[in-house]
């Protein structure tokens, strides 16, 4: 037998087989009649492919003209499947027959729709733009409708948008987006973009900030002037990187399906509105391609996904299958195509209505009608819209779900809430919060923030049951064993073990209520204050079954009464120290001068003099006076303030006073004892500072002698006009180590009074110095009355109100 290449050469050659034998095509065993019985095989085999690819072709278009009479009528999958057996038998047609009309009508409907949609906005745009302008603009239009309409997937729809519409407006490039169910966008199609650009965008993740993104996430066109000053990435970025972008959104029937997306090779300035309501004519072809198109695309653009359910149907059999309460909503639009509600398509059997109706109440009306509180501008509506419109998912936990009661009474109910997007279908899912778990939860954290953790020790079996605070305080791991009550006195402190022993025989042995803090020593070391409480729990026989309480752990606040209570005691010590202290400057200062003293005697003047303490222990001051006849027979007359309040004040008041009455006996002048006092305050003392008015009055002469050092000036009434002496000049003591003091003289009259005082007399805390001398030369004007009646009055009368010791000295000659 010779080899199959010599087989075949000898066929070619028409001779017959090598051998010398000839055989019969259809002799039983022979090649011919094995390549015949194979070739039948195949030829039955495609026959049989064709038959069942024809057969799931028909099939698919009865199952989507089910879908258009689910959709057109309003019915159940059984129903239109009934509806369309019934149209078949009555048309005289096979159900395929009758499913390819009913898809081809339908078609023909949705695209006179677009079609008649797009046009109107191409008049709009042309009636909105100039006249010698709006035939290329419809024409331009047109030719895009054109082209869009004839293209058989989103990739051909870019490049005809780019050639007939967008290129004379001068964009470059083009990038058809369509919005994913999860949130992520994917790259329909692309015109003027680079191969590789095209294949490095093909996929946008969720989350991802890009121009097409914010357009769908805003609901509106994004004009962006140039994509480099905005930092939002996009395809094309690098290939133009200094043009404008403008997004617009791809709606039909109130869902954004996808984005357009124009690029310019310049910085893109304010576009008109013309523009933009071609470029918003031009999503809308872009829409009804991403729902309506194949999705196969060409190039380097991926397929978008499909479809997660081919109809209403498909969807209603999985929500039937939730758990949870679940409705399928479906966009309710008004004449105009507008998205106005949403009706209820479909309920599943555990729907709960929040107001108790049962699920026939609800299901087959509108949405806003059944739940009116759903509307608002951040209420259940508004998110439902949103999902419809981008087609990203919601999901919130807790959020307030408001009803009314009688058409009157709101009622609001918390519940966890998902909407997601199917097709033109939406799927509300809530669950209600239970009353139960919620008090649960508020008892679980009013527990955490009182640090307070439960028990329960069964006494029968020994089974304790502990909360997740206990292990914590215990310093044990969520798996150790709880530790019965009878082993608490080993983990106290050695001191506390009695009082644990009292707890558990008044717990366990007398059965009676009991409680007591003790200190818990944990395994790492850390002691705790701990307070424990439990209560019996008795059968009718009185028998112990069970014990339950609560440990609370309380060292923060045992640490703060530790606090407290040392601080109280810190505090006592203080007042009491304080209180000694002003004590013993009140008995000082009571010591020099007596806060009740009558007249002087002289035999030249009438003095009296006047001191109030302040009405408060702790304010305790400085002022001082004194009235001293010298040797040389003249008068010394003095008042003075030692700056701050204390003992140390009364001191220092009685160091200026005492060095005073000494330098007075040197027979100097008012000037020079003051500044010789300068000298004392400055270097003799703690750098004391204090004001003073010192004067000297000469009998022989009836002359007074007077200098001032940062004191006001004393006040003379005369014939019953008071004045102040003029404010000679005085610096106060202690200010600087050396100082001179002017000196001024006044010859005393006959019913003259001249007054020397503090400015506790008329400091008030709302006027000015001023002002309080010019009420006391008022009140000095209408004096009446001896001497004595004049101070008491002034005392009396004073607007003084900053609680200060005062002084006041007045002479009047004999």
């Amino acid at each position: 037998m010779g080899t199959p290449r010599q087989s075949e050469r000898g066929d070619q050659d028409g001779g017959a087989p090598a051998g010398g034998a000839s055989a019969r095509p259809d002799e039983p065993g022979t090649t011919a009649s094995t390549l015949g019985r194979l070739a039948d095989t195949v030829d039955r085999l495609r026959r049989e492919v064709r038959e069942a690819h024809a057969a799931a072709d028909g099939r698919a278009l009865i199952e989507m003209a089910k879908g258009i009479l689910v959709e057109r009528l309003r019915c159940s999958p059984v129903h239109a499947d009934r509806q369309l057996a019934a149209l078949s038998d009555r048309a005289g047609l096979t159900r395929l027959e009758l499913a390819a009309d009913i898809i081809s009508q339908a078609a023909h409907d949705r695209l006179a729709e677009v079609t008649e949609s797009f046009m109107a906005r191409v008049r709009a745009a042309g009636r909105s733009g100039a006249e010698d302008d709006t035939p290329s603009v419809a024409v331009r239009l047109r030719s895009a409708e054109s082209g869009a309409l004839a293209a058989d997937d989103t990739q051909a729809v870019a490049e005809s948008l780019l050639a007939h519409a967008l290129a004379p407006l001068g964009a470059v490039a083009v990038a058809v987006w369509a919005a994913r169910t999860d949130a992520s966008m994917a790259l329909a199609g692309c015109a003027g973009f680079a191969q590789e650009e095209a294949a490095r965008w093909h996929y946008v993740p969720p989350g991802v900030a890009t121009p097409a993104r914010r357009a769908l996430t805003e609901r509106r066109p994004v004009l962006l002037p140039a994509l480099k000053d905005t930092c939002l990435p996009s395809i094309g970025h690098r290939q133009f990187p200094g043009g404008g972008r403008m997004a617009v959104p791809a709606e039909a029937g109130g869902r954004i399906l996808g984005v357009l997306e124009v690029c310019w090779p310049h910085p893109l300035a304010p576009q008109s509105p013309q523009i933009r309501r071609q470029l918003e004519a031009l999503a809308e072809l872009c829409a009804h391609t991403l729902e309506h198109a194949s999705p196969s695309l060409t190039g380097t653009c991926t397929a978008l996904p499909p479809r997660a359910f081919g109809g209403p149907g498909e969807l209603v059999d999985l929500v039937d299958g939730i758990g949870d309460p679940a409705l399928v909503l479906r966009p309710h639009l008004d004449a105009d195509g507008t998205l106005c509600d949403f009706h209820i398509h479909h309920i599943n059997r555990h729907f709960v209505d929040p107001l108790g109706r049962p699920g026939s109440a609800v299901g087959g009306a509108l949405l806003l009608e059944a739940y009116p509180m759903a509307a608002g501008e951040e209420g259940l509506f508004h998110r439902i819209e949103r999902v419809h419109a981008t087609g990203e998912p919601f999901r919130a936990e807790r959020l307030a779900l408001a009803t009314v009661v009688d058409h009157q009474i709101p009622v609001t109910a918390l519940a966890d809430i998902s909407i997601s997007r199917h097709g033109e279908s939406l799927l509300l899912v809530w669950r209600v919060e239970d009353e139960a778990v919620r008090l649960a939860n508020l008892l679980q954290h009013a527990q955490r923030l009182g640090r307070i953790g439960g028990f329960e020790e069964n006494t029968v079996t020994g089974e304790i049951a502990w909360n997740q605070q206990l292990f914590s305080f215990y310093g044990l791991p969520p798996t150790a064993a709880p530790v019965p009550l009878e082993h608490l006195p080993s983990f106290a402190h050695p001191d506390d073990s009695a009082t644990i022993r009292r707890f558990l025989r008044t717990l366990l042995h007398h059965r009676r209520p009991a409680s007591t803090d003790f200190r818990l020593n944990r395994p790492d070391g850390i002691a705790r204050r701990i307070r424990v409480i439990g209560e019996p729990v008795l059968d009718p026989g009185g028998r112990l079954l069970a014990v339950r309480g609560a440990y609370q752990d309380i060292s923060a606040q045992h640490w703060t009464e530790v606090a407290l209570a040392a601080t109280r005691d810190q505090l006592a010590h203080t007042e009491q120290r304080a209180d000694e202290r002003n004590r013993l400057a009140l008995q000082l200062q009571h010591a020099i001068m007596p806060p009740a003293r009558g007249h002087v005697d002289n035999p030249h003047l009438r003095i009296g003099v006047r001191y109030r303490p302040a009405e408060k222990d702790h304010l305790v001051g400085g002022d001082w006076y004194d009235v001293v006849i010298l040797p040389t027979g003249r008068t010394l007359l003095c008042v003075g303030d030692v700056a701050g309040h204390g003992i140390d004040a009364a001191t220092d008041m009685v160091v200026l006073r005492n060095a005073l009455r000494g330098l007075a006996a040197t027979g100097a002048g008012p000037a020079q004892l003051l500044t010789w006092l300068n000298v004392v305050a400055f270097h003799l003392t703690e750098r004391v500072a204090a004001t003073a008015v010192c004067g000297l009055y000469d009998p022989a002469s009836r002359v007074l002698s007077w200098a001032r050092a940062g004191h006001l000036p004393p006040v003379l009434i005369r014939g019953r006009h008071s004045d102040a002496l003029p404010l000679i000049k005085g610096l106060l003591l202690g200010a600087l180590p050396e100082t001179r003091y002017e000196e001024g003289h006044i010859r005393m009259e006959s019913d003259d009074v001249l007054l020397m005082y503090t400015d506790g007399l008329i400091e008030c805390k709302d006027r000015s110095l001023h002002d309080s001398q010019r009420q006391l030369l008022e009140a000095g004007d209408c004096s009446t009355g001896s001497l004595e009646q004049l101070l008491d009055n002034l005392l009396a009368h004073t607007s003084a109100d900053t609680d200060d010791d005062t002084c006041v000295i007045g002479i009047q000659l004999r």
